[in-house]
C-alpha cells in the first residue's frame, strides 16, 4: 500500500472543551499522580481544544476501483502546540502486544498496522513453528511494502516473542512437544513465560489482541468431529483468549485519562470472531463454530470482570472473509468471498485494513464507553436473512447499484 493511497479521517467536534489546559493539567497531576501521568495529560491536555461542528468531512483515495481502502490516519504529523480542529485516533505512548501474527496477509498484521499508524509500539507473539520464517522474513525486507504506513513511513516491530497460546505454563506441555525439533531453540513461549517477558523488558501494555484459531478437524463435519479434535478447537481458538488475558491482565494499564471533558479508561483487549459463531456455515467444522460462540460469550464475561477488576475494555470484530494464510486452509475462502459479494448490503470485497481500523477505534479513547460488544465487520452480512443470489429470487425486485 504506498503512501500516496492513503486516506485521511477527520471529525469535527460538536461542542466546546469544557475544560482549560491548565484544569486538565491541574487534574491530571492531582488525581493519577507520578510525573510520567502528568507528562501524558500535559500532552492530552494540548489536543483537548475543539472547534463547534459545521460538517462532517471524509475523503477516501484508492489506487483501484475494486475496492477504496480506509486507512487510519495518526496524529503524530500534527503540531502539538496548536489546538486540535479534529478529533482523531490518537494512540501515541501507547504500546500493544498482538498475538497471532505469522505473515503478512491476516488480519493480525491489519490490526498492527492500524495500531501503528495511530501512534503505538506494537508487539508480536508468533506461533513457535512459524517464528523463524517470520523474523527471516522480516529482517530480509520481504514484507517491507506491506509495512507501509500512512505517512509514508514503516511499521516497527519493537519485539517478536515466540508464542504458542495452547499451553499456560510449561507443565502443561507435553514431552513431545518439549523435544520437537520445530520448537527446538525457543524457549518461555507458554502464555504466563511470555507475559512475564513483556514486564520485564517493558513493564506494562495498553492494548492486547487475540489474533489466533485453529481446529485440527476444520474441515470435517460436526457429527464427524473428534472429542479431541473438538476440544482442540475450543483451546486455541477461545480459551487461549481466557489465558491471554488473565496473565496479561496484571500488566496492563489501568488507569483513566481525559478525552476532551471525558475520563475514559486506558486498557483495551479485541479479539476476532466469525459469523458462524451464530449462523450455519457448511464446511467451517470440527468444532470451530462451537469455538466462536465460546469466544463470543467469553467476551461479554470477560468484559464485566476485566472492566470491575481494572477498567480494561473487552470486545470481539466478528470480521467477513478475507484470503489470508489461515483461511486458504479450510478451502473454501474463494466462494465465500463470492458469496458475501453477491449477498451482501455492501457488494464489495472486504479489505484487512477495514478489520485493522475498527481495532484501532476499539483500542482508542474514543471507544471509551464500548465494552463486552461485538462488532460486525463484514459489509452487513450479517444483517442477511437469505442469500438474494438464489434464483427462487429472481423474480424479487432486489435493489442493485446505480454505478
Amino acid at each position: 500500500m504506498a503512501a500516496s493511497a492513503a486516506s485521511s479521517f477527520q471529525i469535527t467536534i460538536a461542542r466546546p472543551s469544557v475544560l482549560s489546559t491548565k484544569r486538565i493539567s491541574s487534574f491530571c497531576s492531582t488525581k493519577f499522580g507520578g510525573e510520567n501521568r502528568k507528562l501524558s495529560c500535559n500532552r492530552l491536555a494540548s489536543s483537548c481544544h475543539v472547534s463547534s461542528i459545521q460538517h462532517f468531512w471524509r475523503s477516501f483515495t484508492s489506487t483501484t476501483q475494486k475496492l477504496q481502502k480506509v486507512v487510519t490516519k495518526a496524529k503524530s504529523e500534527a503540531d502539538d502546540s496548536k489546538p486540535a480542529s479534529v478529533l482523531p485516533i490518537d494512540l501515541r505512548g501507547k504500546r500493544a502486544f498482538i498475538a497471532g501474527i505469522a505473515d503478512d496477509n491476516g488480519y493480525g498484521w491489519a490490526i498492527a498496522k492500524s495500531l501503528a499508524a495511530a501512534g503505538a509500539e506494537i508487539l508480536v507473539g508468533t506461533w513457535v513453528p512459524a517464528l523463524n520464517i517470520f523474523e527471516t522474513s522480516l529482517r530480509r525486507g520481504k514484507f517491507d511494502e506491506s509495512r507501509v504506513l500512512p505517512d509514508g513511513s514503516l511499521m516497527e516491530i519493537t519485539k517478536v516473542y515466540p508464542l504458542d497460546a495452547v499451553f499456560d505454563s510449561l507443565e502443561d506441555v507435553p514431552e513431545d512437544i518439549k523435544t520437537n525439533k520445530r520448537y527446538a531453540g525457543s524457549s518461555k513461549w507458554t502464555v504466563s513465560e511470555v507475559a512475564e517477558s513483556v514486564k520485564e523488558d517493558f513493564g506494562s501494555i495498553d492494548i492486547l489482541v487475540h489474533s489466533l484459531a485453529n481446529g485440527p478437524e476444520v474441515t470435517k463435519h460436526l457429527l464427524e468431529t473428534s472429542r479431541k479434535g473438538y476440544l482442540a478447537a475450543i483451546s486455541a481458538s477461545s480459551y487461549s483468549y481466557v489465558s491471554l488475558l488473565k496473565h496479561f491482565l496484571p500488566i496492563m494499564n489501568s488507569g483513566m485519562y481525559l478525552v476532551s471533558h471525558l475520563i475514559a479508561p486506558c486498557g483495551s483487549s479485541i479479539s476476532l470472531t466469525y459469523i458462524a459463531s451464530e449462523r450455519i456455515i457448511p464446511g467451517y467444522g470440527g468444532g470451530m463454530s462451537s469455538a466462536k460462540a465460546a469466544l463470543e460469550s467469553d467476551t461479554r464475561v470477560l468484559a464485566f470482570e476485566a472492566g470491575r477488576k481494572q477498567k480494561v475494555r473487552v470486545n470481539t470484530i466478528s470480521a467477513g472473509p478475507l484470503r489470508s494464510r489461515a483461511a486458504k486452509a479450510i478451502g473454501f475462502i474463494d466462494m465465500m468471498i463470492d458469496y458475501s459479494i453477491a449477498n451482501a448490503p455492501l457488494q464489495k470485497e472486504l479489505s484487512a485494513d477495514e478489520v485493522g481500523n475498527t481495532a484501532a477505534f476499539l483500542a482508542s479513547p474514543l471507544a471509551s464507553a464500548i465494552t463486552g460488544a461485538v462488532i460486525y465487520v463484514d459489509n452487513g452480512l450479517n444483517a442477511m436473512g437469505v442469500g438474494v443470489d438464489s434464483p427462487i429470487f429472481k423474480d424479487l425486485n432486489i435493489p442493485k447499484s446505480t454505478e
